[in-house]
């Protein structure tokens, strides 16, 4: 038995909202993909830090996928949840939709992977909680998704270090 807090994943759900005004959008009227991995940072660290309960810092963001331009006056929305929790590190999923706000309507543009450590104090790692999944098989499903990510990175990092 273990005295680590347990979290359930739902109490990690952030969401947040940005408008995309001209200083966001290059010269084909799109958001830039940095002001987009920007926002997507900080809606997935309040997810982690939300979590954690302490204080966070990204250790990668290793995966973002654009799958739609999002166009200057759009409504960014950013989901954010943690999928899966390890030691002291964790990762967090952000799925972006654009809102067209004369219309409403709403399209997937963007999904991204993160990683955060949780830290003391002292700026060193420190113990995350555990995230429980229990019920909610598409918890299960994201954690499960995650672990495979995660098993890929430590690999991949592996054969880098074998490398050099």
């Amino acid at each position: 038995m273990t005295d680590r807090l347990s979290i359930a994943a739902h109490r990690t759900d952030v969401e947040m909202t940005q408008i995309v005004l001209p200083s966001h959008a290059n010269n084909h009227g799109t958001v830039f993909g940095g002001q987009m991995a920007a926002w997507i940072d900080v809606c997935a660290a309040v997810s982690a830090q939300r979590f954690a309960r302490k204080a966070v810092v990204t250790a990668s963001m290793d995966e973002i996928h654009f799958v739609q331009p999002v166009r200057r006056g759009m409504v960014v929305i950013l989901k954010a949840r943690v999928n899966q929790a390890w030691g002291s590190s964790m990762e967090v999923g952000v799925r972006v939709e654009a809102e067209d706000p004369r219309t409403g309507d709403t399209a997937h543009c963007c999904t991204a992977y993160l990683t955060f450590v949780a830290i003391n104090d002292d700026g060193k790692p420190s113990q995350a909680p555990i995230l429980d999944t229990t019920g909610d098989e598409l918890a299960q499903a994201r954690a499960d998704a995650a672990q495979e990510r995660r098993d890929n990175r430590l690999e991949m990092r592996r054969k880098r270090r074998k490398s050099s």
